[in-house]
């Protein structure tokens, strides 16, 4: 596994389990999230936007990680804690060892 693949695996393990030490840790200075309702967020709009739903007790099982260049393309399951699931794509660029672009592309619900 590379380094790059590693790094993804941990930062949505860091955010399950709210750890921002570790996100922070590992997000460019320049770093920019978009999703369909959020385009274009920066760092602190991520966090003030995204961050709320961290911790929350998700499990993340990956289907499909694929590195290309600099890019690392994710295909994951979320299960909440309450049982609901989803399933996102997302695109995450990275600097090194820090994530510089979040691209989320979500909304296909799992069935039980």
């Amino acid at each position: 596994m590379s380094s790059r693949v590693q790094i993804v695996k941990d930062f949505y393990r860091a955010f399950a389990a709210g750890d921002r030490a570790f996100v922070e840790g590992h997000l460019a200075d320049d770093f920019t999230f978009s999703a369909p309702p959020d385009p274009q967020l920066d760092r602190s709009g991520y966090f003030e936007r995204c961050w709320p739903g961290a911790g929350k007790g998700q499990e993340f099982e990956f289907i499909r990680i694929i590195e290309s260049g600099d890019e690392v393309v994710v295909t994951y399951e979320l299960r909440q804690p309450n049982g609901i699931t989803g399933r996102n794509t997302e695109i995450l660029t990275l600097d090194g060892d820090r994530v510089r672009k979040a691209e989320v592309y979500f909304g296909w619900n799992v069935d039980q």
